[in-house]
């Protein structure tokens, strides 16, 4: 098919103040879309979102297409996939950009088997090269490399993009944009699955995408046991706990503390990096901290290198130090 130059982004807004994944694929949508010539256009399934195709006008997005109807107000695999498939076929995007969340990975594998193209999962940057295509970064091999990946001959190019990994636009309040309201298909696939009823559970957590302060650590901390220390401090300096992918693979958290090329990428305003050595997997993730302390028993580990403040000591005596001190002053 002929395609367009533009490239889309689908928009994910059922925890919209919480999780800004969106907003972050639109912010590099836009920088790609410099280079390519074409608009950026947010796509929408849903009910009454007026609010939301309004935030995204305003960080970024050209246009919006939008469908919105009551049979859209719960979430349907098989609709939403099938409507995203259509409305590609019918507008003939260049770029698919979707986030990589529970929602992200359900659907885009789906939509780019109907649309028997390419998709590249969790990518941790995009970039278009000089034929104008999308390059496609992504962690392969548990992390261990990067491989820059492209899509030479199907359209539209897609990928799903890990939470973090860009920094949204500022508001704009002027922002003016399309809008495209387009009405449901006449031939909508009759539901497999129906939903009875749903309840949203908001996590107590902020993730620590969204934490100012994030108390990470490596294998440095000695133990599963010493490792615990950290979560007495991040409740302390109201943080959030990261770690270091040997820590994970080795259970002594879950695998959504992950911070690395196959995990999450970070930008707290304040990082503490206990016991870790600073693997290229790692440090790939935490280059937009705007503050780093790192502490660690080897003055030459590439994070103490990283580091503003680098203090060459035990992790875990330090860690239990930091809790003592916070602790005496809380009492004064």
């Amino acid at each position: 098919m002929t395609t367009t130059k533009d490239i889309w982004v689908l928009g994910d807004y059922r925890n919209y103040f919480q999780s800004r994944v969106t907003l972050q694929i639109l912010a590099r949508a836009t920088s790609l879309a410099q280079r390519t010539g074409g608009k950026v256009c947010a796509v929408v399934f849903g009910h009454k979102m007026e609010e939301y195709v309004g935030e995204y006008l305003a960080h970024g997005a050209d246009k919006v297409l939008l469908m919105d109807d009551p049979a859209l107000k719960t979430y349907s695999i098989e609709t939403y996939s099938f409507l995203l498939t259509r409305l590609v076929k019918e507008f003939c995007p260049e770029i698919l950009l979707v986030g990589a969340t529970r929602f992200g990975q359900e659907i885009a594998p789906r939509v780019a088997k109907q649309l028997k193209t390419g998709l590249t999962a969790d990518c941790i940057d995009l970039e278009i090269d000089d034929r104008g295509r999308l390059v496609q970064i992504a962690p392969s091999f548990g992390g261990n490399l990067v491989a820059r990946i492209i899509t030479p001959e199907t359209r539209p190019q897609m990928a799903t993009v890990r939470p973090g990994t860009f920094q949204e636009l500022a508001h704009d309040n002027h922002a003016k944009g399309e809008i495209i309201a387009l009405p449901l298909p006449d031939d909508m696939p009759k539901e497999k699955i129906r939903c009875i009823s749903s309840e949203y559970k908001p996590s107590k957590a902020k993730g620590i995408e969204r934490a100012d302060i994030v108390i990470t650590g490596g294998r440095g901390m000695g133990s599963k046991g010493k490792f615990k220390k950290l979560f007495d401090l991040a409740a302390l300096m109201n943080g959030e706990v990261g770690a270091t992918r040997p820590v994970v693979y080795s259970n002594w958290i879950g695998h959504d503390a992950l911070v690395g090329q196959a995990g999450k990428s970070i930008n707290p305003k304040i990082l503490f990096a206990f016991g870790i050595s600073g693997a290229i997997q790692h440090t790939a993730a935490i280059v937009d901290a705007d503050f780093i302390v790192a502490i660690n028993k080897n003055p030459n580990a590439t994070m103490m290198k990283m580091a503003d403040v680098a203090i060459v000591a035990d992790a875990n005596q330090v860690c239990s130090g930091i809790i003592r001190a916070i602790k005496e002053k809380m009492r004064d």
